[in-house]
């Protein structure tokens, strides 16, 4: 390996992103951030990294493991890069925009950095663009959440769609009402993430016969609440399962083409959520497209805490599934033409590469700049392939 190759590596999880797929991202990106403002989500831009104890306040708290740190040269105090926008942007909500009316609705997008990837997504800096509505505790809300996000998918042409819905509070509920102490409940938890029938059963008594009705619940929407609906649940978690009802109503009325499921058990990632949340997925995607629910925001410390409900939208997966847009013709100019003439041609539809330097054919120098169109004697003359 040369000086050169050694020095263009990059660490585990990071990556160049290069033409076409750079301005592809972007091209998404914009298109998704204005089908959110076409509905009223108006976008803010909060830092990639500030003080590490307000980015980790709160709900924070549960990226706390993700995020890198630095000390800040300026302050002396501890920075942290953030890993996800969603609570920086519940921040901006509760303090910066405290006295705009509610709800609040803001969407975002940018970039984040993560200590470490997963085996579905190894990348460790990725696009986030996402949506968060602040300030209303309401299963319409919810709906209106978990439509945006698909329909912005479908607005930059993913198809196939499937919303997977969760209730992770609906166990904690359960254990609360049957006193579980906290071996049990960590007991019952990793079955449960594990999705082990074995396991819950072992739990024994109420607990088995509770958890496991649950476990079995999983499925299409229909299947899922008939089984839930059967279920002699505790009133806590009888209201969590009515509100998932409302809000599989609402959804099912606004996404009649997209697939609906329920996994009342599903907790992984959705450790800060207070209530129905749900994950967006693709026929072909490796893995999830998008993830939201609700949650409180807020830093806490004083500060008070809002009801609010948002989703975020993984590019990096996004892109695998999104259609690719025609690429504009590449025109090569030859030196001498004016900017004028470039920009008619530019607002044309081409995509302009100018020479800077005379060449005598310009044919030739068309070709080698990767162009399939040459401007000569006023007219664009296409290469031969």
């Amino acid at each position: 390996m040369t000086d050169t190759d050694t020095k263009a590596l990059l660490p585990a999880g990071l990556r160049d992103l290069l033409p076409p797929e750079a301005a592809v991202e972007a091209g998404v990106v914009e298109r998704l951030v204005s089908h959110f403002a076409a509905f009223g989500y108006d976008r803010v831009k909060p830092p990639l990294i500030e003080f590490e104890e307000s980015l980790l306040a709160g709900t924070g708290a549960a990226t706390a493991m993700q995020t890198f740190r630095v000390m800040d040269p300026v302050s002396q105090r501890m920075l942290g890069v953030r890993a996800d926008m969603t609570i920086q942007v519940a921040r901006i909500a509760t303090t910066r925009l405290r006295n705009d009316p509610r709800p609040l609705r803001l969407s975002y997008a940018g970039q984040v950095l993560r200590v470490k990837g997963s085996q579905l997504r190894p990348e460790r800096q990725f696009s986030q663009a996402g949506i968060e509505l602040i300030g209303v505790d309401t299963a319409a809300a919810d709906a209106e959440a978990v439509v945006l996000m698909a329909a912005a998918l479908q607005a930059v042409g993913v198809a196939d769609l499937s919303v997977d819905l969760n209730l992770p509070t609906l166990v904690p509920a359960v254990c609360d009402e049957l006193g579980l102490t906290e071996a049990q409940r960590a007991d019952a938890r990793r079955a449960l993430d594990q999705k082990d029938a074995a396991a819950v059963a072992d739990l024994g008594g109420r607990a088995a016969d509770l958890l496991g009705a649950l476990l079995k619940a999983a499925g299409t929407a229909e299947h899922a609440m008939t089984a839930l609906a059967a279920i002699a649940l505790p009133a806590a978690a009888a209201a969590e399962r009515d509100r998932l009802a409302q809000v599989l109503a609402l959804v099912r009325a606004d996404l009649p083409g997209v697939t609906l499921t329920v996994d009342p058990v599903e907790n992984r990632g959705f450790e800060y959520h207070t209530g129905v949340s749900f994950s967006i997925f693709a026929k072909g995607a490796r893995g999830e497209l998008g993830r939201g629910g609700r949650y409180m925001a807020g830093l806490g410390n004083g500060h008070g805490f809002e009801p609010a409900v948002g989703g975020t939208l993984f590019l990096d997966t996004v892109l695998g599934v999104t259609p690719r847009p025609q690429p504009r013709r590449r025109l090569y100019v030859p030196a001498g033409a004016g900017q004028a003439e470039r920009a008619k041609l530019a607002a044309a539809g081409w995509t302009v590469i100018a020479g800077l330097e005379p060449v005598e054919d310009p044919m030739a120098e068309a070709a080698r700049l990767r162009c399939g169109h040459a401007w000569v004697n006023g007219t664009a003359h296409e290469l031969a392939s």
